[in-house]
């Protein structure tokens, strides 16, 4: 077997020979559903290390599942659902309708995810959901995009 770092599915091909895939892309839904687990995890202020003591796990594998590198079995994301109070199809929401077809590099869909996620933007989601005030909230939404409007039509 090839040396590197390889996930093995197995399969069913005409009926009963078994097929052995070697891979070392992670899958891209995968990849979705270890987004949304970061994504959720931190908006709440959790770390991996609290995330993992919580189901019995390290910081290291939390970070294999936010990346994509070990998929998340059924009983495990259940679990997850219940620490981060919100149902399993969260995991799966806003996933395009094309994801088997995209490949799991595809340079787009990394880079609007990863800027989602980043420590400024999450830091932004959650102070902007604990303005209590709904005017305030939709004063300073407007005030974002006009100054976003105004700093892309400068380029």
């Amino acid at each position: 077997m090839p040396q590197g770092k390889y996930r093995v599915y197995w399969g069913i091909h005409s009926y009963s020979q078994k097929v052995l895939q070697l891979t070392d892309n992670p899958n891209p839904v995968d990849i979705h559903v270890g987004g949304r687990l970061r994504l959720r995890r931190t908006l709440l202020g959790k770390t991996q290390t609290d995330l993992g003591n919580a189901v019995g796990l390290t910081f290291q594998q939390i970070q294999k599942y936010e990346r994509g590198a070990n998929r998340i079995g059924a009983g495990r994301l259940y679990d997850f659902s219940q620490l981060l109070d919100v149902p399993v199809s969260f995991f799966y929401d806003d996933m395009p309708g094309d994801m088997k077809e995209k490949q799991p590099d595809s340079v787009g869909t990394l880079f609007d995810q990863e800027q989602l996620a980043s420590r400024e933007s999450l830091k932004l989601i959650r102070a902007y959901y604990n303005i209590g005030d709904a005017k305030i909230r939709s004063g300073l939404y407007e005030l974002a995009r006009s100054l976003s409007v105004n700093t892309n039509s400068e380029d």
